[in-house]
């Protein structure tokens, strides 16, 4: 009898000492106060690559856009949860945030959920203004969008794709005279489209959901040069994971430092533009094994 209560002990503790490392396993690691970009071969591109499980969480809290008209005073998306990875060459962040709606349709009156992620054009021992820059100090900025993510993932722009239940009666360019694909038929779709007609960068198709943006201060952002970053993003069970990818920017070597900053748009709550969530600069630290 006593050896078989012993026996019954030892398993009862086994199994408590099992629980309790397992337990602390599980345990994530503690956010970290500062962005810290890890070392990785290459860079993820997706928000749910098992990757990003390596790189250290910041917390960034957000605060309202209250320096510039439009300005923002309610407070919205409280914080955004950054991870960052670099290669050496490529600089990756994914944000996730909570928002209980989903807002990825381009229409009247209505805007998209979006974020942002800021650096000084290029790294000096100072930086720029945070509030997009300052004259002859650029900031170069990736945004993406839900809705540019939406088209990228299939879903079309026109009014039946927007408007499932509209009723059109007839489109010129889309007269069965005109073969379609055709030089005269593609010509007619231009017509009906004036946006596209007049060069309009914003204006669809779309082939990617990020886009590249450089600024000089408030009211000068506009589309960077060339636009070489990647991205993607994912609804998750509380609201967004989005992973931007973009070079070094000039002077940033690997194991150097600078300051980043980021943006989040809520667009159920009607914040687009200049009224947006954001952070101040925040320090962000390169930790790749040359």
């Amino acid at each position: 009898m006593r050896f078989r209560t012993a026996r019954l002990a030892i398993l009862v503790g086994a199994s408590l000492l099992c629980l309790t490392w397992g337990c602390r396993r599980a345990e994530p690691p503690a956010p970290v106060a500062n962005v810290v970009a890890a070392s990785a071969a290459a860079v993820p591109e997706s928000p749910d690559d098992p990757a990003w499980g390596a790189a250290p969480e910041h917390v960034a809290r957000l605060i309202a856009q209250d320096q510039v008209e439009p300005r923002l005073m309610d407070l919205s998306t409280p914080e955004v949860r950054v991870r960052a990875l670099c290669d050496g060459r490529r600089l990756a962040f994914r944000l996730a945030w909570a928002d209980d709606t989903k807002d990825d349709l381009p229409e009247v009156a209505r805007f998209a959920d979006a974020c942002a992620v800021q650096l000084p054009q290029v790294v000096e021992a100072t930086i720029p203004a945070p509030q997009m820059g300052e004259p002859g100090r650029a900031v170069a900025i990736v945004m993406w969008s839900a809705a540019w993510q939406a088209a990228v993932d299939g879903r079309g722009d026109s009014i039946r794709d927007v408007y499932p239940n509209a009723a059109v009666d007839h489109y010129p360019f889309e007269a069965p005279p005109l073969e379609p694909g055709s030089a005269p038929q593609r010509a007619m779709a231009t017509r009906y489209a004036p946006a596209v007609a007049v060069g309009n960068v914003m204006a669809g198709p779309r082939d990617a959901p990020v886009q590249d943006l450089i600024a000089e201060g408030p009211g000068t952002l506009s589309p960077a040069p060339s636009g070489r970053s990647t991205g993607a993003g994912m609804r998750t069970e509380s609201g967004w994971s989005v992973v931007l990818v973009r070079d070094l920017p000039d002077g940033l070597l690997p194991l150097g430092s600078t300051q980043v900053a980021f943006a989040v748009w809520e667009g159920g709550r009607e914040e687009v533009g200049a009224r947006k969530m954001r952070t101040a600069w925040i320090p962000l630290t390169l930790e790749v094994q040359p």
